[in-house]
């Protein structure tokens, strides 16, 4: 019996359809240079990496994942923790060359995406990239009760099938509602002894990249479920708990995808109004060192002179050279960091 989703279209998800619609509109619209686009894409790739794989137990802080996706080698830190968020920053890089492509979504595809995610980590053990051939148990992480039991090994491989063609030929119905059928309906199935969660976050990437609902790669599907798992997998359960009426777990995937489309919007507003600014800077004649700072000040509203030469990679002379010119053109003003504090730091006038 061929995969046939139960769900019914609420107004709750009708409007939040229609409100990701406009996000997606005002983004193609939107006038942005690629160096501004290439920042904020970065920053939300190091956002879903270190959710998405902090979801599934690791220990590293923000500020840890994205020094070790920028290449730095960190200390006193859990190297298995390390490997899969660089193995999360490796697949999301995979899954980018899909952009826009229209071929389809095969088992093939996804077991690489399942292999790169757990290779040479804890979920190593797990025959990377195979579906399994043990029975497996969902478990709350806290408690450590059973809370849902997989189908049995001998029926993935059938279901996966089953569930693979159904993806690609859902016909007319929105790549958003698709995206979040295959998420829920991927855990379900549970194909892999490990991963299995960061798998189907990826392969809903996946059909949003293929679909052209990439949103210019700047949201992170992950980073919603993190703040609020409680809520995540209240919602993955509701679907078990309703005889398999997957409605509750959409209106609540609808809502994150929405709620990341509002941050999205606003940022990229933000981001239009600091370009406009620094449009009329460089009209002054500023070098790329200054431009680079310029944007920094745009982003955080200050900068100090060691702030400066690691924004700029310079040495402190041509710092306070770079500084110097930039207040007698009238860009920045020196300022006292607090009352208490004399050290200058500069802003934009």
């Amino acid at each position: 019996m061929p995969f046939k989703p139960k769900f019914t279209i609420t107004p709750k998800i009708n409007k939040s359809l229609v409100e990701i619609e406009r996000v997606r509109g005002f983004l193609d619209a939107v006038k942005l240079k690629d160096d501004w686009f290439a920042d904020m894409q970065k920053k939300a790739l190091i956002l879903e990496s270190h959710h998405s794989t902090h979801i599934e137990g690791t220990a590293l802080s923000l500020e840890q994942a994205q020094n070790i996706i920028e290449g730095k080698k960190l200390k006193g830190i859990n190297r298995d923790d390390e490997k899969e968020l660089l193995n999360y920053k490796k697949v999301m890089d995979f899954i980018s060359k899909y952009l826009g492509k229209d071929d389809p979504i095969t088992e093939g595809i996804i077991r690489e995406l399942h292999k790169v995610t757990v290779k040479g980590v804890r979920g190593d053990k797990a025959d990377p990239g195979n579906y399994r051939k043990i029975q497996n148990y969902v478990v709350n992480s806290l408690t450590r009760e059973v809370i849902y039991i997989p189908p049995a090994p001998l029926e993935v491989p059938h279901l996966m099938r089953e569930f693979v063609d159904w993806i690609n030929k859902t016909g007319d119905l929105s790549p958003v509602l698709i995206a979040g059928i295959a998420q829920f309906q991927f855990v379900h199935i549970h194909p892999f002894i490990d991963g299995n969660g960061r798998t189907a976050r990826l392969l809903s990437m996946l059909i949003f990249y293929k679909t052209g609902y990439d949103f210019k790669r700047l949201f992170t599907i992950s980073e919603y479920y993190d703040k609020d798992s409680p809520g995540y997998y209240k919602a993955i359960q509701s679907v078990r708990n309703n005889t398999m009426d997957m409605t509750a777990w959409l209106e609540y995937f609808v809502t994150g995808l929405r709620l990341q489309m509002k941050e999205i919007r606003e940022k990229g507003e933000q981001v239009v109004k600091q370009d406009n600014v620094l449009q009329k800077i460089k009209r002054l004649g500023v070098n790329a060192r200054q431009e680079k700072a310029i944007k920094y000040i745009l982003r955080t509203g200050v900068i100090s002179v060691g702030k400066y030469q690691a924004v700029a990679s310079c040495i402190r002379r041509t710092t306070q050279r770079d500084l110097e010119d930039m207040m007698k053109k009238g860009i920045i003003k020196a300022v006292a960091k607090s009352k208490t504090d004399p050290t200058r730091h500069y802003v934009l006038l």
